[in-house]
């Protein structure tokens, strides 16, 4: 290489890139919703149990409960009553 090609590689700018998600964002509500069921599986059922509860199917709720926590409000109540009664040792 001669001192030319050294500068030219050294004057271009760094270029950062990621890769864009065709997925809709989530709603600020639904973000939230999101946040606090993952906050109170942790709490109740510990990391790992935490995300295996949440990204599994649910017999009993009848889907993925981060999914239907993150839907609607009627579905995060729902997943904070199937997690009080884990907490409670009943249906766990």
């Amino acid at each position: 290489m001669t001192d030319t090609d050294e500068e030219n590689l050294e004057a271009k700018p760094r270029r950062t890139h990621f890769r864009r998600s065709d997925r809709p964002k989530l709603t600020p509500d639904a973000a939230s919703r999101q946040g606090a069921v993952t906050k109170l599986a942790l709490e109740t059922l510990g990391k790992d149990d935490a995300i295996a509860y949440l990204n599994l199917d649910s017999e009993s709720l009848g889907g993925r409960p981060l999914d239907l926590a993150t839907a609607s409000v009627e579905g995060l109540k729902a997943v904070q009553v199937d997690l009080a009664a884990r907490r409670a040792g009943v249906g766990a």
